[in-house]
């Protein structure tokens, strides 16, 4: 078996829903992950700070007794945001990003931007702030094919506000297509990126292998293999600009399953251990702690993790379901092998081993 240790990771981009829900699948997360960036399209929308700071108590109140982990909360970037509240957020030292969505691009989005010149001034205040812009890069346009949409959105609206806000943090989210690698690389500093563990090891066909699989469901959607491998060469190039996010996502099943289905894949029970048969397959295991846990935290400008956490080579099978709420939740590769498993949580190990592929 190989064994080997990395720093304790950090998840930029997740999604906890609230309540009882949450309660069911924050563990998941907490127990591995040291710091998330917590999604604010709930319903209604994280928009204010106040709304945050709530949000914030009740993760912390629902967390598994005795792990120790920090949700880092994002506002939803609406057209009415204010300069005021932004800068309310960036004072409370818990809000550490803001989100733009499109309105209508993805799960709960129908508060987001429709007009981005009605955000122009608060995008110069986070600039100031050195608070990051988190994008979900998707128009909404009728006439765009859906696996067209983070591309479109790229040369419409992404890059020429980058260019139109020269120091302005930007975080490209769970990005799906080589176009959006090329831009990635090509930018000013300050534009990084989160790559999905979906996203880096399926393409499109995993939607339709064997029939509709309403689980491999997602927003963005899964694209063709020119587009997954390019994700591939990116996370593992060892490029400081991208870095984990799992866009963990839970649904229960019967809105999965039903006639219109929810987008999203519920990985956050496998997260690393996915990562790593990536980083694995490509030659790359000793990229994978830079990538987990090294570069997300340096772009946000927080002290990387000093804790540990260990991984073996060992083949588990995943459950069928998880408990969420009154219901349950299908996870990602349900009844199927992960190659790896995280043997031993978060401690003070100062072990330096590194990964030995037989």
């Amino acid at each position: 078996m190989t064994d080997f240790t990395l720093a304790r990771p950090d998840d930029w981009h997740l999604h906890l829903r609230d309540g009882a829900a949450m309660a069911d699948v924050v563990g998941h997360t907490a127990e591995v992950f040291g710091r998330a960036i917590i999604m604010p399209n709930l319903q209604p929308p994280i928009v204010r700070t106040a709304d945050a700071l709530a949000y914030r108590k009740r993760i912390l109140r629902a967390l598994p007794r005795g792990t120790s982990f920090e949700p880092l909360m994002t506002l939803y970037l609406t057209d009415d945001t204010s300069v005021e509240e932004v800068r309310m957020a960036h004072q409370s030292g818990v809000v550490r990003a803001v989100k733009l969505y499109p309105a209508g691009a993805t799960t709960n989005s129908d508060s987001g931007v429709t007009d981005f010149g009605r955000v122009e001034a608060v995008l110069a205040l986070m600039a100031e702030l050195a608070l990051p812009l988190l994008v979900h890069a998707e128009v909404t346009d009728p006439d765009v094919d859906i696996f067209d949409r983070e591309a479109v959105f790229i040369e419409r609206i992404l890059a020429p506000l980058v260019e139109a806000h020269p120091q302005l943090k930007v975080i490209l989210e769970h990005a799906t297509t080589a176009e959006a690698i090329a831009f990635v690389e090509g930018a000013r500093e300050g534009v990084a990126a989160t790559i999905t563990p979906h996203h880096l090891l399926m393409n499109r066909n995993a939607i339709f292998t064997g029939g509709v699989r309403p689980h491999h469901y997602c927003l963005p959607v899964l694209k063709s293999e020119r587009h997954r491998c390019e994700l591939v060469r990116a996370a593992t190039s060892g490029n400081r600009r991208y870095f984990l996010g799992t866009d963990s996502a839970p649904h229960e099943k019967e809105t999965k399953e039903g006639s219109c289905g929810c987008a999203g894949i519920f990985s956050a029970h496998a997260a690393v251990a996915l990562y790593a048969e990536v980083f694995e397959t490509a030659g790359a295991l000793d990229k994978l702690e830079a990538f987990a846990s090294f570069f997300g935290a340096d772009f946000y400008g927080l002290p990387r993790n000093k804790e540990r956490i260990l991984l073996r080579r060992e083949p588990w099978e995943v459950p069928a379901s998880y408990a969420f709420g009154s219901g349950s939740l299908v996870p990602l590769r349900a009844e199927e092998m992960v190659a790896w498993r995280v043997l031993a949580r978060p401690s003070h190990h100062k072990s330096t081993t590194r990964p030995n592929t037989p």
